[in-house]
């Protein structure tokens, strides 16, 4: 290769180097002034969609869960968490946030849009439930497959509007909400998913993946709001 030829190279690798960053650098959102730890408002930033909150905003102590809906460990963790919110709902604020690792998870970020579109027909929570029971039908799905799935999943969920569900999931603002949600991740470290969070505190695997020993701590943090 010749000096000219190297460097036309080299600009050429540097010029889509650049592009590549720059691309990444859209979809990210400031939010190093957002306290992660608390409930989040609707905004601009997040696409005017506010967390997705079980249980009472007011509750004692606040369980954030950032998930994969194509996550098998989000998907074994699921019905542990579905108890745990539902026996500590008064005192529990349980909050949802998008994490999806498409690089080992191609399906993760339609499934997370799908929740999130049938969150704006209000039933968020009926498709975050359906997604993670039903990971092993839509879980290794094509690009081609996998929205007529969401479609099925979202009408048996009771989402009503199909056609609007469908624009949705591929509209800015709920790329927006991923993209904010993901954002939030990365200002707590998250690494790997689920990553579950009670007031602020990493809980490990042994912990949430055991319902008795995460209902322990779930209650021994209840108990020191009393003291």
């Amino acid at each position: 290769m010749s000096r000219n030829t190297w460097i036309i190279f080299v600009i050429v690798c540097v010029t889509i180097l650049g592009g590549l960053i720059f691309l990444s650098r859209q979809n990210r959102v400031e939010v190093g002034d957002v306290n992660t730890g608390a409930v989040i408002a609707a905004s601009e930033a997040n696409g005017n969609i506010a967390d997705h909150v079980y249980g009472s905003e007011e509750g004692k102590v606040t369980l954030i869960e950032y998930g994969d809906f194509q996550c098998p460990a989000c998907r074994s963790a699921f019905p542990i968490l579905l108890e745990l919110k539902e026996e500590f709902k008064d005192d529990l604020t349980f909050v949802f946030r998008n994490n999806p690792l498409p690089q080992i998870h191609p399906n993760a970020r339609a499934a997370s849009a799908a929740a999130e579109a049938g969150g704006l027909q209000g039933k968020f929570w009926e498709m975050h439930d359906a997604l993670f029971e039903q990971q092993n039908i839509w879980g290794n799905a094509s690009i081609e497959e996998r929205l007529p799935m969401f479609v099925t999943i979202a009408e048996d969920a009771g989402v009503e509007d199909l056609d609007k569900f469908k624009r949705d999931m591929e509209s800015k603002r709920v790329s927006d909400k991923i993209n904010f949600d993901l954002e939030l991740g990365r200002k707590d470290g998250v690494s790997g998913t689920p990553t579950i969070l009670l007031n602020g505190e990493k809980i490990e695997s042994d912990v949430w993946s055991v319902y008795d020993k995460l209902a322990k701590k779930v209650q021994e943090a209840i108990d020191a709001t009393k003291e």
